[in-house]
């Protein structure tokens, strides 16, 4: 139950965020996206902004919208383990009729309020548009409380008419998705801007993501769709100056991770089948969803160690980590792995053990820098910082102008950020922090003091040691990276 919101003024500028999914930092160059150079260069850079971990898209798109990690909201992987729906297989949240699934079986899909419920309780209006999964637009408004575009549903239903009258039918996904990313920005021009008049408005771009997870990262292909989103956003920047609405337009890019090439070297479900078992049914009693190890008959502390201690071996398995051996604490209930609560992922909702895959600085062919060992030809998911390491910039007359900010940032700070300057209170619910250092009311980010930190485990022989890099800044602590030493 949401307590009651306090009277507000309404604000006088409106919030923009633009989510360009996958966007790397170093993708936004003079020669690759001179529009998001040149909004960068009147705003402020956010030069360590984080992704959430899992650095997936439906995990971070619930963390911008709610303002806490996997362990208050509890979307814990872009493919999730939820008994009650299918307790053989996990299900794709990119799938928007899979979490309309699990909020019928669960009473609520998210479990902490979301910046749309708390909008309109305070008479606030919250649009929602995107060209990725159904599932990434769903979760940024799971409860229905805005206006929602997309191509396979929309809320109310009518705008789906409405859209298809004014805009035609939604053309096919491509690649680059150049057409459906377009439709997005035409949308929130047309229905956005000339009739909703929204107070906070989400932009979600399917590109880079879309053709790097098909084309890979740096390749020609892949820098023509960052090339395409480019132009996007500053058709966006246009348009709202020539309405006479860009001083009174508060415009935020970020990024729900960042991006790798896969060397196809973990399958992870072949590694851990050997210690299953199966149930009555025939069907394995061990799940594994994504990353994530689920025990189906209930926690077995022998299995869960015997699995970790065969993982721990394996060169391409990375961070492990399991239930927290003291609330809190760095290290997990098997040695050598560090706890759910350093990942914030501790969750009702949670498997028994979650898996990254290992990660080199290696070049690919393109010269980009960061490997994993998944599979397919590019991707995300791990606690490297290349998957970690995202994308963060504003400008409007709210932020400081020409700025740069080193202090640590990450997704789920969006909606408390969103809340401040719309001028309400921000929930004690929300873990994330506002981030005052980037407002133009607020301390220069050389002000903050941040401290970085490093906490090791290892194997009792030390075969295997794992380090975790944390920064605080605030009293707010961010995962940075997790790397493994075996010897």
């Amino acid at each position: 139950m949401l307590a009651p919101a306090p009277a507000a003024q309404a604000p006088p500028h409106g919030q923009v965020v633009i989510v360009v999914d996958g966007l790397r930092p170093d993708d936004v160059t003079e020669a690759t996206m001179p529009r998001l150079t040149r909004i960068a260069q009147r705003g402020v850079v956010f030069t360590d902004h984080h992704s959430v971990f899992p650095t997936v898209t439906r995990v971070n798109a619930s963390s911008m919208v709610t303002g806490v990690y996997p362990e208050g909201h509890g979307l814990l992987g872009n493919t999730i383990y939820i008994a009650s729906v299918n307790p053989t297989r996990g299900l794709d949240t990119g799938v928007y009729t899979n979490l309309e699934a699990v909020a019928r079986a669960s009473g609520r899909l998210l479990t902490a309020p979301t910046l749309g419920e708390l909008l309109k309780q305070a008479g606030r209006k919250l649009l929602t548009i995107g060209s990725g999964s159904s599932g990434a637009l769903f979760l940024l408004d799971s409860t229905g409380a805005g206006v929602s575009a997309h191509q396979d549903f929309s809320r109310p239903a009518a705008i789906g008419s409405q859209l298809t009258e004014t805009l035609g039918s939604p053309p096919a996904h491509g690649t680059p998705n150049d057409a459906l990313n377009r439709r997005v920005f035409d949308v929130y021009l047309s229905l956005g801007v000339d009739e909703i008049h929204p107070d906070v408005t989400f932009l979600w771009i399917s590109d880079p993501d879309t053709t790097a997870h098909a084309k890979g990262i740096g390749t020609q292909t892949t820098l023509e769709a960052l090339r395409l989103v480019d132009a996007g956003i500053g058709r966006v920047e246009d348009a709202l100056r020539s309405r006479g609405l860009l001083d009174r337009t508060n415009l935020i890019v970020v990024s729900d991770h960042g991006f790798s090439t896969h060397t196809n070297a973990l399958r992870l479900d072949a590694l851990v089948q050997p210690f299953a078992k199966k149930m009555p049914d025939g069907s394995s009693d061990v799940v594994v969803a994504e990353g994530a190890v689920n025990f189906r008959a209930g926690a077995d502390p022998a299995r869960v160690s015997e699995i970790v201690a065969a993982l721990q071996k394996r060169p391409e398995v990375g961070a492990i980590f399991t239930r927290p051996a003291a609330r809190g604490g760095v290290e997990g209930t098997v040695p050598g792995t560090l706890s759910f609560d350093v990942a914030r992922w501790n969750h009702a909702r949670s498997g028994d053990i979650l898996v990254s895959a290992n990660w080199t600085d290696a070049a690919n062919d393109a010269g980009t820098r960061g490997t994993t060992a998944q599979g397919g030809v590019a991707g995300h998911g791990t606690s490297s910082p290349f998957d970690i390491h995202a994308t963060l910039i504003a400008a409007g007359p709210d932020f400081k102008e020409h700025a740069t900010s080193g202090a640590p940032t990450a997704n789920l700070d969006l909606a408390p950020t969103l809340l401040k300057l719309e001028g309400l209170a921000v929930p004690q619910t929300m873990t994330g922090r506002v981030i005052e250092e980037g407002l133009r009311s607020g301390p220069s980010p050389a002000s903050l003091r941040v401290e970085r930190s490093r906490d090791t485990v290892k194997t009792p022989g030390g075969t295997y040691e794992l380090t975790v890099h944390r920064s605080t800044v605030a009293a707010h602590r961010y995962l940075d990276y997790t790397e493994v030493v075996r010897r």
